[in-house]
């Protein structure tokens, strides 16, 4: 069904359902960074329509609505070990655009699905959670989720248009549908984007073969240079998944504590860092090198369906040195077509 609903309308919904649902939206958050006034884009929980940021691309994605910052696994006192709890019983509806549904459609894969055991702390947030999509009809500047295939999603509870004075809905949920009861009927489909302002070659890797000559591309010593690896594209990304676990002590003499897990980045100089101080990559080109290719090769190739990367284009924009992922994607593109043409050439010369 589709409906036409008030800005009006739409906050007495909201308020019907605060004692049973945590509405969460892009919305502005404003903080104080050394006295100076820093406005971002960020999912949190809303209270009325004027709060959802709908016209402009947010700086982080939804993810960490189910898939927290900083999330504490279990506490334990001596003996004991006790498992936290969700505190918040409600359920989660979340607005967000499709290239970020697509994406926890990624992460659902790897928490839930990857290794035959579910992971029992995101499952018990996702478990609660439902999608509204927001309509994406046009491309921002550094989108490219036509060219991953990320801009088109079907799997969502309820879309919605926003216009200055309410929006247009369509239910797909029948759970939704007693919501928009007093709701005026409407004829709507939500469009998706086309065509970005940015298109991006993703790399074919006809197979693992490849992968020794991939690695040893002079492609990836130019990040050397170039990345500080400070993590910031990995914080932004909505499929990243990389986590550290802590146990943090609650003084010096106490056998008291709990087990956090904090959201971690392969980009980090210490993420491979062992025992004894080896490091697995111990470069900037190294781990761009792992990054790549885990978004458009080896997520792929372990569950068979889409690359990982989703498109959102939110790395490019947060990158302090400018480097443009969509950009590093395009380039690894052309050096996997310059490596198949040499292997043809020397097909094509053993065969003589």
């Amino acid at each position: 069904m589709g409906y036409y609903v008030t800005t009006e309308q739409l906050d007495e919904i909201f308020a019907g359902l605060r004692g049973s649902t945590k509405i969460c939206a892009p919305k502005e958050i404003v903080r104080r960074v050394r006295g100076k006034r820093q406005t971002e884009i960020r999912y949190g929980e809303i209270k009325k329509t004027s709060e959802i940021v709908y016209d402009r691309k947010s700086d982080f994605g939804p993810k960490e609505i189910i898939y927290p910052v900083m999330q504490t696994l279990l506490y334990f006192a001596v003996t004991d070990v006790i498992e936290s709890e969700v505190k918040d019983d409600r359920d989660i509806l979340i607005f967000a655009r499709p290239c970020d549904i697509n994406a926890i459609r990624r992460l659902d894969q790897i928490f839930l699905k990857n290794g035959g055991q579910p992971d029992s702390y995101y499952a018990r947030l996702r478990e609660k959670a439902k999608f509204i999509l927001l309509e994406c009809r046009e491309s921002f500047e550094t989108c490219f989720c036509v060219s991953m295939n990320s801009n088109i999603v079907t799997d969502y509870a309820a879309a919605f248009r926003f216009d200055e004075s309410g929006a247009y809905v369509e239910v797909k949920d029948a759970a939704l549908e007693p919501l928009f009861a007093g709701a005026k009927e409407a004829d709507f489909t939500p469009e998706f984007v086309k065509e970005n302002l940015r298109t991006v070659q993703v790399p074919d890797i006809p197979d693992r073969s490849y992968l020794k000559d991939i690695i040893n591309l002079e492609y990836w010593d130019q990040f050397n240079e170039r990345c500080i690896l400070c993590g910031g594209c990995n914080t932004v990304c909505p499929t990243c998944t990389c986590f550290d676990t802590n146990d943090i002590i609650y003084n010096e003499t106490s056998l008291e504590g709990e087990r956090r897990r904090t959201w971690s980045s392969c980009m980090l100089s210490t993420y491979t860092v062992m025992a004894g101080g080896h490091g697995v990559r111990d470069n900037a080109g190294a781990n761009t090198r792992f990054k790549t290719l885990h978004k458009v090769y080896d997520y792929k190739l372990r569950f068979g369906e889409e690359n990982m990367c989703v498109g959102c284009g939110r790395c490019d924009t947060r990158c302090p040195q400018e480097i443009k992922f969509s950009e590093t994607i395009g380039g690894l593109a052309k050096e996997v077509e310059r490596l198949k043409q040499e292997r043809a050439q020397g097909d094509g010369e053993s065969a003589e």
